[in-house]
This record gives structure tokens, C-alpha cells and sequence, in this order.
């Protein structure tokens, strides 16, 4: 599962990139012509992170970032080496 979220399964997708030239109508050219076209990837944002798994257990997972943001998963808790609450002042 080489570049691909574990929950919900985004990967890389193909696309175009287009290369054009000329100035905008808008801006007072003749309008922008497509000079090229070629394939190219679009990668997701996989994040290693430490995740909290409904039974327990902890685990490393790669998770992209929109699943991270959206709560889909849980981070795991890091708890405090030790407690200092009943120490004197």
C-alpha cells in the first residue's frame, strides 16, 4: 500500500499539466493559447501518526492530512512520564 491513505484509501492520481503563453483578455492581450500538455501526478499529503484503534491498541499509520483534519481518525494520547501533583512548594 505504497502512497495511499489506510482509511480511506486516497492514492496518486494522473492528470494534465498545461503549459500556456500570452496575456489575458482581461488584461488587455489577444487571449492565452495552450502551448503543451503533459501527464503528470497528483500525490496525497500521507502523514505517518500515531493512531488510537477502536480496540485500544495503538498503531503507526499513514493517514492523509484531509483525514487527520476531519477527525476520521484518533491520535493517540501521549501520556506524562510522571506526575509531580503531590509534590510540596
Amino acid at each position: 500500500m505504497a502512497r495511499q491513505c489506510e482509511t480511506c484509501g486516497k492514492s496518486v492520481q494522473m492528470g494534465n499539466r498545461i503549459e500556456t503563453r500570452g496575456k489575458a483578455k482581461y488584461l488587455g492581450g489577444v487571449g492565452t493559447k495552450i502551448t503543451g500538455c503533459t501527464r503528470r501526478k497528483f500525490v496525497p499529503n500521507l502523514q505517518k501518526v500515531h493512531v488510537t484503534m477502536p480496540n485500544g491498541q495503538n498503531k503507526t499509520m499513514r493517514i492523509c492530512v484531509q483525514c487527520i483534519r476531519s477527525g476520521a481518525v484518533r491520535k493517540t494520547v501521549k501520556t506524562k512520564p510522571f506526575d509531580v501533583s503531590g509534590a510540596k512548594k
